[in-house]
């Protein structure tokens, strides 16, 4: 594994973790952030893959997209898309003002993260 790898690898796990800090949070939980970091968590593992199989992902944070490119070069993966369209809500609608995530919405967020998360690393 190289260093670029390697690298996105820890961005990501450092994603993971603070969204699992937050949602475990009593006081002022800070739910948004939640999704958007179990968001990120995916976005990152993906790109760590890509790059593991050297293709450069590019600056997307589409993790439908992400997933495809996956796809074409480990034809056994598969994944709900309907998780990665509600990580991907999840980071984006609660990012502004408008819309903010509550309890079960990051609590959704984690399952999914930490789902995805288990069996991306699995591939690295």
């Amino acid at each position: 594994m190289n260093d670029v790898i390697r690298e996105w690898m820890e961005k990501a796990e450092g994603d993971y973790l603070t969204a699992k800090r937050e949602v475990a949070v009593q006081q002022q939980p800070n739910y948004d952030a939640v999704c958007f970091h179990a968001q990120q968590c995916i976005e990152k593992l993906f790109k760590a893959l890509l790059i593991s199989h050297r293709i450069m992902p590019g600056r997307t944070h589409n993790l439908i997209y992400l997933s495809q490119q996956l796809e074409e070069i480990l034809p056994d993966w598969t994944t709900n898309i309907k998780d990665l369209q509600r990580l991907t809500h999840a980071s984006v609608a609660f990012r502004y003002p408008g819309e903010t995530a509550e309890n079960i919405d990051a609590e959704e967020a984690m399952v999914i993260a930490t789902r995805l998360r288990e069996s991306l690393l699995s591939l690295l």
